[in-house]
């Protein structure tokens, strides 16, 4: 943008921040990093985005967080909890919110249900529960996928016997093919068809799960 140092750090200062050009000098070269209220104003300054100074896309929710300039305190205020549960959440990367105020996160940090759980490494976790309840009990996999999710009980229970029931044909089809002593192509297409919905497995549980798993929030104003 053409600017010094010292007119980067004026700014910054005009802005509430103040700090030095020595500072300013010390981040640039990697010796010292701001703090987050430093690193939202200088993303003011610079007109850009915080991320960009961050250098990386957000993985973590605090690295979410920060990339929609939102501090700990303003958003436990936004989703209705503790700041202290709120910063445990942060420092374990492990979302335990309820239903409420996981809506309210997916909202202001303006991510979907299925992204939060990607972002809190939950993703392996709920496939194999999925895979577990089409290939045995599914009833006995409602509780964990809700305590992953968060959704209610009824939406999960019927995405889940919809695609116990889907895969059991499979099992049947493939079963009748052997028993009527068929070719072996048309085994090999019913396996096929197997092995391409175990691999969308996830995707299909979201699919019928719906607009609470995949819907961008309406709200993605940035709030500070």
């Amino acid at each position: 943008m053409g600017l010094t140092t010292a007119q980067v750090a004026q700014s910054m200062t005009a802005c509430g921040a103040p700090v030095r050009p020595e500072l300013i000098e010390a981040w640039e070269y990697g010796s010292q990093a701001p703090t987050e209220a430093q690193l939202f104003v200088l993303a003011d300054v610079l007109w850009c985005p915080p991320t960009v100074l961050m250098g990386v896309e957000p993985r973590t929710l605090a690295e979410h967080r920060m990339a929609r300039q939102i501090g700990v305190d303003r958003l436990a205020q936004l989703i209705g909890m503790d700041p202290a549960a709120y910063r445990a959440a942060e420092a374990a990367n492990r979302w335990n919110g309820d239903y409420r105020q996981t809506k309210a996160l997916v909202e202001a940090l303006g991510l979907s249900l299925r992204k939060l759980i990607g972002v809190m490494g939950r993703d392996e976790e709920l496939a194999g529960h999925l895979r577990s309840a089409i290939e045995g009990r599914w009833k006995a996999h409602v509780g964990p996928v809700i305590e992953i999710t968060t959704l209610n009980k009824t939406r999960v229970s019927d995405a889940l016997r919809t695609m116990h029931a889907e895969f059991a044909e499979f099992s049947e089809r493939y079963m009748g093919h052997l028993v009527a002593r068929n070719d072996d192509s048309r085994l090999k297409e019913v396996a096929t068809e197997r092995s391409a919905y175990l691999r969308r497995l996830a995707d299909h549980f979201w699919e019928l799960i719906g607009e609470a798993g995949e819907a961008p929030p309406f709200n993605t104003v940035t709030t500070r």
